[in-house]
């Protein structure tokens, strides 16, 4: 069953935040992760403001897209966000098609 990281995303520091994204899609490519949505044009309807960045991306499975957070290639990418953006992750499995 395919499952999806959900993120949102602001950004203190534009130019050491693409350090961060000039290496995590390497990771999500290892794990068949599929950008959905990639800070595209947003609008909060109900709770918290919109971030400034919000981002989804499939995977094939709840179990890859677990292993690819924790990967050594994620991990080290995260490492270059940490210092200069906010980020809400979460990851959920789709349903079954019906």
């Amino acid at each position: 069953m395919k499952a999806y990281w959900i993120a949102h995303v602001d950004i203190a520091d534009p130019d050491h935040y693409s350090q961060y994204t000039q290496r995590a899609p390497k990771a999500f490519a290892e794990f068949g992760g599929r950008f959905l949505a990639r800070g595209g044009r947003s609008e909060a309807m109900e709770g918290r403001k919109a971030p400034q960045r919000s981002v989804v991306i499939e995977f094939d499975s709840f179990e890859k897209a677990v292993a690819c957070y924790h990967s050594a290639a994620y991990q080290e990418a995260k490492s270059y966000r940490e210092e200069w953006a906010k980020a809400e992750i979460i990851i959920v499995e789709g349903v079954a098609p019906i």
